[in-house]
């Protein structure tokens, strides 16, 4: 299942999101996966979760992310949540295309089971009817 926190810049969501990482790594009988665009997270997220540069991987758009998640679930069967921050932003804030990803990531995840949240940097009122269904 897919959840999108959404606000505009500084309302909290990477610090949110960070809470999250660090509580599921704790509860989880399986593996924890966050991804982020560049290495601001190091020192916040907890060692037992993986912790993924997009930009060491040349993901630079919904598609190569989308793979790249899909990779990411294929190879580790015991994955149970996958955080992702600035989605948009790794997607090169291409709205459209981040709208297709997240029904193709919501419907990996409910296939698979596990939980998936990704952070956007966008006013709420700029919010598509894809995304809003996944607030």
């Amino acid at each position: 299942m897919l959840k999108l926190i959404i606000g505009v810049k500084g309302t909290g969501k990477t610090k949110q999101l960070i809470e999250m990482v660090n509580t599921a790594s704790e509860q989880s009988n399986g593996s924890v996966v966050c991804i982020e665009k560049g290495t601001k997270l190091t020192y916040d997220i907890k060692h037992t979760a993986r912790l993924i540069d997009t930009e060491q991987y040349g993901i630079c758009d919904a598609q190569s992310l989308f793979g790249f998640i899909a990779g990411i679930i294929a190879s580790n069967h015991d994955i149970t949540n996958i955080y992702i921050d600035s989605a948009l932003k790794i997607c090169d804030n291409d709205v459209a295309s981040f709208d297709k990803l997240a029904d193709e990531v919501n419907a990996l995840a409910e296939k698979h089971g596990l939980q998936c949240v990704m952070t956007l940097s966008l006013a709420a009122d700029k919010a598509t009817d894809t995304i809003k269904k996944y607030l």
